[in-house]
């Protein structure tokens, strides 16, 4: 399985943010995304959910276009946005069942993957909670559960980190591992580069809507010429214009 971008341009109406991006994401492996704010991260993921329309370009998933057979393409993609979401008058049961229909994921299996991420997000006693009482971090909870419940080929996790405390992002951390042991792939956005080191197999950096360096850190130290430095001090170099 492989989620393609070939020579994206894209952005909002006439405004162009994207600018050429071309990367591959395959089966087994975690990427970061990462960048400065308005570097362009979630405007590729809103690109490859189809929230947004590239210009000029393509995104395919499996080989199935993104604009050719959406209804295809997108069940195929579970995803964890920036901000939670959620209908105000449904309860945490009521959601999961929800996802669960839309994906066509309604069987034994979803729901005992479901029941084991709500214990360990701690949730299991809040199925019938609405999620608007809910804490930033308990509604994240639930958007993650809502996504890994799923067996869907790719997971899209926008900023996963934030709003979390430090056991749900250890247990966060161990879902990525685990997943990408089961064969899937893993595109996550974000800012807290040492987690992102420590989980990603490979990293796309981003400077104003185009692709700076992209590859291993080992690959990224070769590409700028560096001797072992880490993601971090890469990345401030990038955004300071050093590099």
């Amino acid at each position: 399985m492989t989620l393609k971008l070939s020579h994206v341009n894209g952005g909002y109406s006439n405004l162009l943010i994207l600018r050429d991006l071309s990367f591959e994401i395959n089966s087994g492996e975690v990427v970061a995304l990462m960048g400065l704010n308005g570097a362009g991260k979630s405007t590729t993921i809103k690109h490859i959910m189809g929230i947004l329309t590239p210009i000029s370009g393509e995104i395919t998933l499996d080989g199935v276009s993104r604009d050719r057979d959406f209804s295809v393409y997108e069940k195929q993609i579970a995803y964890v946005p920036e901000q939670p979401v959620f209908y105000r008058q449904l309860t945490l049961e009521e959601h999961l069942d929800l996802v669960m229909n839309v994906y066509d994921q309604r069987n034994p299996q979803t729901q005992n993957r479901a029941q084991k991420l709500l214990e360990m997000f701690r949730l299991d006693d809040k199925r019938d909670w609405l999620p608007i009482h809910f804490s930033k971090g308990m509604q994240q909870k639930m958007l993650l559960t809502c996504a890994f419940m799923l067996d869907s080929k790719l997971i899209v996790i926008d900023e996963p980190f934030v709003g979390l405390d430090p056991v749900a992002i250890d247990d966060l951390l161990n879902l990525i591992h685990e997943r990408k042991k089961q064969g899937k792939a893993i595109l996550i956005s974000t800012h807290i580069l040492n987690n992102a080191q420590n989980v990603a197999d490979r990293f796309i950096l981003l400077k104003q809507g185009k692709i700076k360096v992209q590859g291993n850190l080992k690959e990224i130290n070769n590409y700028f010429s560096l001797n072992n430095a880490s993601l971090e001090n890469i990345y401030l170099k990038i955004a300071k214009g050093e590099l």
